[in-house]
């Protein structure tokens, strides 16, 4: 089994679309989206690390 991981940056108010499509043009299955959750000074999302299994 082979993985890829895909980073991809996000602004949680207006990527929505973006990420849609961005998932639907994955050729392999989604094993985890994790997201990076900055603390300071407000909480927010701004990347996503989306795991692919491949082949």
């Amino acid at each position: 089994m082979k993985y890829r991981v895909h980073r991809f940056n996000i602004r949680m108010t207006r990527d929505q679309s973006a990420l849609e499509q961005f998932l639907n043009s994955l050729e392999g299955e989604i094993v985890a989206i994790i997201p990076n959750v900055t603390p300071f000074p407000a909480t927010f999302v701004d990347f996503l690390l989306i795991v692919e299994k491949v082949g």
